[in-house]
Formats: structure tokens, C-alpha cells, sequence
């Protein structure tokens, strides 16, 4: 029977509790800024970040199945927040945010009912090559939506896509202000060596503060540097589903569900240790499910797990989701009592750390893997990228969903017959030896009558056998093809014998009235 309720912390050790505590204010010093930053790409203000990490990676670390794993939000799931709003008529910001909150809901229904159907698998089945596709149209898309902050230019509301917004940035580049640039720039550089020769050290936190310090001590937002909307102090209020906005919202958070998901489950295994229990997708489904939910509620974005993050737990020593509840505590404590240091925090700061996450995103080693492997694989990822980048990332999702469905048919409709090949030994002069591969449906039934066909090239043949030992599952094209076979080599003078059939599997073939009449002809080895 499955333990639902704090699963990572049943049988907890004393001694892990030093680990988790360190690693969950390591983590802390990384997410929280993070998730702030991640907000402002779904054009959120930074408090919603905050506020992404305290109930839904609560609800996670309560109900999640990975110990390590760290929840916030992530770049794609703000890229995919902002497409979504984006079809919604124009409107206010106040009635803005009341949409993404919505949309944060929605996605909670739409993970429980993920669940309820059990679609966790088939959603598994999404194609590696379409999240390639999604992960790069996703990082340029946040690279030219963060290069206005980046710069100090002013961003124009009337650009949409990845080609009108690096258009509106080239236009603006004249009115760059040099004292923001220099500020963004320094703090790329300072988390890219942070990273390589510090890894243990929080580069986000050490950004922030210096940031924070800096406009303390300089004043220098006086010439140009522009800071983040204040952070108000306080837990965040009640924020109720708009329901005119459900069905307009509805394909986005169908959308954000599926990433969501998919993010966390290929996270939360990528971070899983070898004695760990392996990961079960109906607990994420619902752990992630009941964390959007309650985020919905409490004015946040859709949460999912995060690489970076995640990484740093694991290396922090997390041995269970206590670590998580740390997070979230020092987030409360930032929401209480720290959130009017915040009110320094350059915009540029935020813009360079996100800039610096989404690198990874951007990794053309993929493309060449599936140039070398499959070119049909890197021919969805370029598709899913190019239409998400100038289409939006909602329907460069819809797009990957159904890329990987025809690769599905394409896979499973090939031919599932080939000729038997023995070394060493060869077959009795006018026999053909044949093997059923797999079990035929109707979509690759007449593929493989076909093949059959095609391996018959000899005048002479007396015999074909047809090995079925693989059949597990009788259907009607199955039967339909083997009484097409049999009767057009019968035509030939050759004769069909099929060898090895399961003992499971005969008793069904039997219920066709021709079969057992073509047994007792010897049909049957």
C-alpha cells in the first residue's frame, strides 16, 4: 500500500537532519532569486517568484515521491505563462495577474486529471527530439525577452515572438543606458566565474546582494539603473479562479501541465540515487497537481522542478523533502520580515540570471546527436523550435505533442516480418524460413503481408515457414493476414507453415472456423 503523505521522510535518520537543513538553505539562496527572476518573463512582478516557493514547493515536499528534487517554477513554464496570457484580449495589470493565477489553477485540474486517467505514461512518450525542440525555442525566446532589462531599453508592448522583440531591441539599441549594461554584463561575468571556479558558492545570492549594495551605497539608480517593483511585506492574499477566463486559458494550461509534468518527472529521475526508491509518476502527477493548485491560490506561478536548483540540493547533502520545507521556510522568512531589502534590486540582475539559467537550454549537441543517429528526430526538433519561435511556445508544444504521435505510427506501422538468418548453417533447398517480429494491428498488417510477399522472390519455393513464437496477442488483421498469405502462395504451389506458435495463442487462433480447417491441413508445424 503506497504511503501518500510525507513518502521521502518515513524511517528518517537523525543524522540526515545537519544534511538536509545545509542543503536546503543552500538551495534557498539560489531558487528564491531565481524563481523572482523567472517571474518577470511571464510579466509578473518578482513577488510571485517569491511566492512560487512557499505552498506549491510545499505541497511537493509533502507529497513528492524524490528526495532531492527542488520545485519553484522554471523558464519554460514562465515562456509558456506568458504565451497564454498573451491570447487573452487586452486588459489591466491587476486583471493580468487574476489570469495567471487562474491559469495556475488550471493547470493543478489538469495534472489530477492527468492522474485520474492514468496518462502519465502515455504522456512519458512525448519524443526526446520535440523536448529538444521546445528547450531551445524556449531559451532564445528568454533571451530576447530579457535583453531590453539586460540593457536598460525600453521593451515594446506591441512585440510578439522571439524575430518582433529582437527587432524592437536592435531599434532601441541607441537609447541603451551604458550604466545598466555594465551592471548586467558584470553580473553575467561574476555567475559564470562563480560557476566555474566557486561552484559551492550561491551565485544568485552573491549577485543580488552586490546589487542590493550597490544602489545602497551609490545611488546609482539616479542614472538610469532601473530596479524591480517593491516586494511587499507579508504573506501573499487569496487570489480566486476568474471563471470567464477558464475556457480562453484551457489550451495553455493544457499545455503547462504537460511540461510541468514532464520537467519534474525527467528531473526528479536524473537526481535520484541508486538505493532510492524508483520514481512513480502517479505521485508526481498528484504532488505537482495539488502544488499548482494551492499556487493558484496563493498569487503564483505553476510549479515544476528545477535543474539547477535541484542540482544544488543534491550536492548540499538533501536526503529527503525536508530540505524543501527548509526552502520554503527561509522563503517565508524573506516574505515576512526581508522583502524590503528586495526594493534595491536592480531589474539588469534579475535579466542576467536568467540569462545565465537558460545557457543550458541553448546546447546545439542534441542537434548533432540526431543529425549523426536519426534525421527524421532532428528534423521535430528544428520544426518544434522554428514554430515555437515565431508561432509562441504554445503551439510549438502542440506541434512537438503531434510530431511525436507520427513517429509513434511511423515506428509501430513498419513491417514486423523478416527472413531468418542462421550462420553457419543454411535452409533445406526450396524452403524459406520467415519470423514474425511482433504482433500485428491494423495499422501494420498490410506493411508486413507485403514484406512477406516481397521475401518470396523464388519460383521454386515448396515451403515458407513462419516462425510466430513473439505472437502474444491474436486480432482479427493478424488472422486476416495469415489466411491472405496462405492462400496466395497456396496459388504459387507453396506452402505456408507456421512454427512455434505459443501455447496461449493457439487456443485463440482456433475461434477462426478456416484456421482449424487449414491445421488439420498441416497449417501448423
Amino acid at each position: 500500500m503506497k504511503t501518500w503523505l510525507i513518502p521521502t521522510m518515513r524511517g528518517y535518520d537523525r543524522s540526515w537532519l545537519r544534511g538536509d537543513v545545509l542543503a536546503g538553505l543552500a538551495t534557498g539562496t539560489v531558487v528564491i532569486p531565481q524563481a523572482m527572476a523567472y517571474a518577470t518573463i511571464a510579466g509578473m512582478p518578482a513577488s510571485v517568484g517569491l511566492y512560487t516557493c512557499l505552498l506549491p514547493m510545499a505541497a511537493y515536499a509533502l507529497l513528492g515521491g524524490s528526495r532531492a528534487l527542488s520545485v519553484s517554477t522554471t523558464s519554460t513554464i514562465s515562456v509558456l505563462v506568458a504565451s497564454s496570457l498573451a491570447t487573452l484580449p487586452e486588459r489591466g495589470p491587476d486583471e493580468l495577474m487574476r489570469a495567471a493565477f487562474t491559469l495556475t489553477f488550471l493547470v493543478g485540474v489538469c495534472l489530477l486529471i492527468m492522474r485520474l486517467a492514468r496518462l502519465g505514461a502515455l504522456v512519458e512518450s512525448i519524443s526526446p527530439a520535440t523536448m529538444t525542440g521546445i528547450r531551445l525555442g524556449v531559451g532564445l525566446t528568454v533571451v530576447a525577452s530579457q535583453l531590453p532589462a539586460l540593457l536598460g531599453l525600453s521593451a515594446d508592448p506591441e512585440a510578439e515572438g522571439f524575430v518582433e522583440e529582437l527587432v524592437a531591441v536592435a531599434r532601441e539599441l541607441p537609447e541603451l543606458s551604458a550604466v545598466t549594461a555594465v551592471v548586467g554584463v558584470t553580473a553575467i561575468v561574476m555567475l559564470l566565474v562563480l560557476r566555474r571556479v566557486a561552484p559551492a558558492v550561491p551565485g544568485p545570492l552573491v549577485v543580488v546582494a552586490a546589487g542590493i549594495l550597490l544602489v545602497a551605497l551609490s545611488g546609482v539608480e539616479d542614472r538610469g539603473l532601473a530596479l524591480i517593483d517593491p516586494v511587499p511585506t507579508g504573506l501573499p492574499s487569496l487570489s480566486l479562479p476568474v471563471v470567464d477566463d477558464v475556457i480562453g486559458l484551457l489550451p495553455g494550461a493544457i499545455a503547462i501541465a504537460l511540461m510541468s509534468f514532464l520537467e519534474t518527472v525527467l528531473v526528479a529521475r536524473t537526481n535520484r540515487r541508486r538505493h532510492e526508491p524508483a520514481i512513480d509518476v502517479d505521485r508526481e502527477l498528484v504532488a505537482t497537481g495539488i502544488g499548482a493548485l494551492a499556487g493558484g491560490l496563493t498569487q503564483s506561478l505553476p510549479p515544476a522542478g528545477g535543474f539547477s536548483q535541484s542540482a544544488v540540493n543534491l550536492r548540499s547533502g538533501a536526503r529527503t523533502q525536508v530540505s524543501g520545507l527548509v526552502t520554503v521556510g527561509l522563503a517565508l522568512l524573506v516574505a515576512l520580515a526581508l522583502a524590503p531589502l528586495l526594493a534595491d534590486l536592480p531589474q539588469t540582475i534579475l535579466a542576467a540570471m536568467v540569462l545565465v539559467a537558460v545557457a543550458g537550454l541553448l546546447d546545439p549537441r542534441e542537434l548533432w546527436t540526431y543529425a549523426a543517429i536519426d534525421r527524421a528526430e532532428l528534423w521535430v526538433a528544428v520544426a518544434v523550435a522554428v514554430v515555437g519561435l515565431t508561432g509562441g511556445m504554445l503551439l510549438g508544444v502542440a506541434v512537438g505533442v503531434g510530431l511525436t504521435l507520427l513517429l509513434v505510427i511511423r515506428a509501430v506501422n513498419q513491417p514486423r516480418v523478416r527472413r531468418v538468418e542462421r550462420p553457419g548453417s543454411a535452409a533445406p533447398e526450396g524452403v524459406l524460413p520467415l519470423v514474425l517480429t511482433g504482433d500485428l494491428y491494423t495499422g501494420n498488417a498490410q506493411a508486413t503481408y507485403d514484406a512477406a510477399l516481397g521475401l518470396v522472390q523464388a519460383a521454386d519455393l515448396r515451403t515458407v515457414t513462419l516462425d510466430v513464437s513473439t505472437l502474444t496477442h491474436v486480432t482479427v488483421p493478424l488472422l486476416n493476414t495469415l489466411r491472405s498469405l496462405r492462400d496466395d502462395l497456396a496459388s504459387n504451389e507453396t506452402e505456408l507453415v507456421l512454427l512455434d506458435v505459443p501455447d496461449d495463442v493457439l487456443p485463440v487462433l482456433r475461434r477462426a472456423p478456416w484456421f482449424v480447417g487449414a491445421e488439420q491441413e498441416g497449417f501448423v508445424g
